[in-house]
């Protein structure tokens, strides 16, 4: 099973729409995983018509709309793993002590809002994932996202960065 994650697109006020290496990214996705501050139900609909499936939540900066649609938390079995989506987890100190607790039933928790990467586990085993954003960098140096192959219970991740003119 292949994955896409995603979040923190903010369109159409960061971006008009996705990068094309995100969309071709779509493409090649069983599931796309969205973790909230689409800011624009067009970007949603889009994403729901193109990809074959969208586990999505909605962020601090998603109005009525997209929160009509779109859970604060999603929870997905993803193969052999149990997904929880949220836009917001916090401060970065202390986060995988809160995630472990709020998520104990969880075996990854992505999320967003900061739009800097991350990966990392929590003592209870909890993997951590962020994926930046694909069209607000905000001070990384980069525009990301991440890609995950699910074999036998295995997720084999790969954080990419959006190329420039691509």
């Amino acid at each position: 099973m292949r994955l896409l994650i995603i979040s923190d697109t903010h369109q159409p006020r960061r971006a008009r729409d996705l990068p094309a290496q995100v969309w071709e990214e779509v493409d090649r996705a069983d599931v796309v995983i969205h973790a909230g501050d689409w800011c624009d139900l067009d970007s949603l609909v889009s994403l729901q018509a193109r990809a074959e499936r969208v586990i999505g939540v909605y962020g601090n900066n998603d109005g009525p709309e997209l929160r009509e649609r779109l859970p604060e938390v999603a929870r997905a079995d993803l193969g052999d793993l149990r997904f929880a989506v949220v836009h917001e987890t916090g401060a970065a100190q202390g986060r995988e002590r809160r995630c472990a607790k709020r998520f104990p039933d969880v075996d990854v928790l992505v999320f967003g809002h900061s739009h800097i990467p991350w990966d990392t586990h929590t003592d209870t085993g909890l993997r951590l994932l962020n994926p930046g954003s694909p069209t607000d960098r905000r001070r990384q140096p980069h525009h990301t996202y991440m890609t995950a192959e699910i074999e036998a219970g295995r997720l084999d991740l790969r954080l990419h960065r959006v190329e420039t003119g691509h």
